[in-house]
């Protein structure tokens, strides 16, 4: 550590004051817009370049230190449960802390932001890591990471025309590569689920989430951003949330090991009949890559939805409690059995017609196989 002010040190941990290594981008990047790091004691660090988002910063420490859970990180207290410290004038080019502020012509505003939790809650921490890397290993692989533009390339211009014709095409590359050039491409994929027709809408949708799971294997921030303007526009009494809960849904589903913890929200859109039924296919769905994230939830709630007047509602509710094998409703399900009511489902964000009663079959063979 320095002695005086103006020598140029390497960082050091404030907990137990051993230099710390250059903050880096995690491999399995989750919701994180800063490299981040872990001191031997137990600190975990990340980096602000400019030092203007402490409080992003903040934030996103505590819960890459709580192992990316973030009910957890968002239940501790400060002192009683985790303790915070601050290294400042760090440059992250040379890893040096610069009391100057400035390195060869270069303004140093740089921070690095610590938290270490306390034992008993580090314990805790560490055992969601390990159950989660379980779940993780049974569920689906993560898509491989996007390679790197070119930054010399050319890049295009999003608008609103140029999005529509991909998306009725399908093109999911060329939205890929809109996406990585200009941002707006998710804003204007989001205006187009203000659609009436259903099928245009979880076509969006599916799109959406096939785009967001490639970009985020490199820049997941306009991933988590477009989720919480999805679920700002749901919550919006005075707007019509048309494909927003489908969006929403495909987005999971498509990076269940990134955005599996908003499963639970959806339940939040069953009591509302415009959304019910968006919100059941995003939980079937998801049900069919990682069912335990459904069964983590009060899936209870949903049973009486197996008696409701329509039949889409029934053929849904059906098909999700047999993905995550509701053992505790097989007989409410099978009294379902002769329900020959036509209903159409959608895979891929493509309609496909069927009946309560195929469901029901379906449902009750995956029962059968616990």
């Amino acid at each position: 550590m320095a002695a005086g002010k103006q020598q140029q040190t390497r960082p050091w941990c404030p907990f137990c004051g051993l230099d710390v290594g250059r903050p880096s981008e995690t491999v399995q990047r989750t919701m994180k817009e800063f490299p981040a790091g872990r001191c031997q004691c137990g600190a975990v660090y990340v980096s602000d370049a400019t030092g203007h988002s402490i409080g992003a910063a903040m934030v996103e420490c505590l819960v890459f230190a709580c192992g990316d859970e973030w009910d957890l990180a968002w239940e501790l207290i400060p002192e009683d449960d985790y303790l915070t410290g601050i290294v400042e004038d760090y440059d992250d080019v040379s890893h040096q802390i610069c009391p100057k502020r400035n390195l060869d012509g270069r303004a140093v505003r740089g921070i690095l932001y610590f938290v270490r939790l306390h034992k008993d809650v580090a314990e805790i921490a560490a055992r969601f890591a390990k159950k989660k890397e379980r779940e993780a290993q049974a569920g689906v692989a993560a898509p491989p990471v996007e390679p790197a533009r070119d930054p010399k390339r050319q890049r295009q211009q999003a608008n609103k025309q140029l999005v529509k014709q991909l998306v009725d095409a399908g093109d999911i590359d060329a939205l890929v590569n809109l996406s990585f050039d200009d941002k707006r491409t998710l804003r204007f994929l989001q205006k187009l689920l203000y659609e009436p027709l259903p099928e245009k809408r979880y076509k969006t949708a599916w799109v959406i989430g096939q785009v967001t799971a490639r970009l985020s294997t490199r820049e997941p921030a306009p991933v988590a951003d477009m989720l919480h303007r999805l679920f700002e526009a749901c919550s919006d009494s005075a707007s019509m949330p048309w494909g927003m809960v489908e969006a929403i849904g495909a987005i999971v589903v498509a990076r269940t090991d990134i955005y599996g913890a908003f499963t639970r929200h959806l339940l939040n859109f069953m009591g509302d009949e415009g959304t019910r039924e968006a919100a059941l296919h995003g939980l079937t769905e998801i049900a069919a890559v990682r069912p335990d994230l459904v069964r983590s939830t009060p899936f209870y709630s949903l049973f009486p939805l197996l008696g409701h007047d329509s039949a889409v509602v029934r053929g849904l509710t059906v098909r999700l409690l047999g993905r995550i094998k509701a053992n505790e409703v097989i007989f409410q399900i099978m009294g379902l059995q002769k329900d020959q009511s036509e209903i159409v489902i959608y895979q891929h964000g493509e309609p496909v017609k069927t009946t309560v009663a195929a469901l029901v079959t379906e449902a009750v063979a995956e029962l059968q196989r616990t």
